[in-house]
């Protein structure tokens, strides 16, 4: 699976048009926001925004510039993962979320060095990602995804107490996000 493949599967996840009250990023196409489609260069009606301009958005926005992209080449699963977490949630949260991980896995520096956790996905990181999934495998990605998605999880119970509206859409991000 390559990230356009990624990028179809989160399009037809998020579906077309909507505009919930309790839903904070607003009007959405396409799981794009009003916001950013109007920072990417969108100027008309979000109901009008084009699927392949939405593509272009998570493109550039959702794989390329956090660097999941790059993970996704080493490893499809974890870079969905990374990818799809940063739609729902931003992009800042998943990549130091990964950072963590990698520092949690590493047997206290045995298996490959400590990395700074800054939140950016770089040579360092994805030298890193290399000697995780070398030391452990397929398993390893497997156990990478769920402990990305134990954070995931962790972080929608958080806003969701901070704020009930977030109950509105709590399950379905369980069931869709994490679960699935």
């Amino acid at each position: 699976m390559n990230i356009q493949d990624l990028i179809e599967e989160v399009i037809g996840r998020e579906g077309g048009y909507s505009n919930h009250p309790s839903d904070p990023g607003g009007e959405t196409m396409w799981g794009i926001t009003k916001r950013v489609a109007v920072a990417n260069g969108y100027s008309g009606p979000m109901r009008n925004l084009p699927r392949s301009t939405a593509a272009d958005i998570y493109y550039r926005e959702y794989a390329v510039k956090p660097g999941f992209a790059a993970v996704a080449a080493i490893n499809a699963a974890v870079g969905f993962e990374l990818f799809d977490s940063g739609v729902n949630v931003g992009v800042a949260r998943p990549p130091l979320w990964f950072q963590e991980w990698l520092n949690a896995f590493n047997m206290r520096g045995k298996h490959y060095a400590d990395i700074k956790e800054d939140g950016s996905i770089g040579p360092v990181t994805l030298t890193a990602f290399k000697a995780f999934l070398q030391r452990r495998g397929v398993a390893g990605a497997k156990v990478m995804v769920a402990a990305l998605n134990s954070d995931q999880a962790a972080h929608y119970k958080r806003i969701t107490r901070a704020n009930e509206k977030n109950e509105d859409f709590t399950y379905g991000w369980i069931a869709n996000r994490v679960a699935a």
